[in-house]
């Protein structure tokens, strides 16, 4: 008696079940969302809450020795303020503060600064 040919169908299914990829799996719904029915009586004024946007540039920085190196990509609509801050090891060396620059939809831009001699730390802030 062969158990291979037992198991061939089983082990097949299994594969199967198991080789759905997760976009075909069904979605949690989410609470309160009424698809394609009219609002509640007496709920006609009232709105959905906002689905926050996904906003903000994506920044990559780089220090070679005594220079950082910031390179900033907005790949969303709105426009992001960036700006890039450097602070110096040695305490007799001044730390800096880039201007805030726009960062429009789709494009890049390059923010530098630098320190006499080594640098401790470099991040960047966001406005709104």
């Amino acid at each position: 008696m062969r158990l291979s040919r037992r198991f061939v169908p089983v082990s097949a299914a299994v594969a199967l079940v198991l080789a759905v990829p997760y976009d075909a799996m069904s979605h949690p719904r989410a609470e309160g969302v009424n698809e394609g029915s009219p609002p509640a009586a007496g709920n006609e004024g009232a709105r959905r809450p906002a689905v926050p946007q996904p906003f903000g540039a994506e920044c990559r920085i780089t220090v070679t020795g005594s220079r950082a190196v910031a390179y900033c990509h907005n790949p969303y609509v709105g426009t992001d303020r960036v700006a890039l801050h450097v602070e110096c090891a040695r305490w007799w060396d001044i730390d800096s503060d880039s201007a805030p620059v726009e960062v429009g939809p789709a494009t890049t831009v390059r923010l530098t600064g630098r320190c006499w001699k080594e640098i401790r730390a470099v991040w960047i802030t966001h406005e709104d």
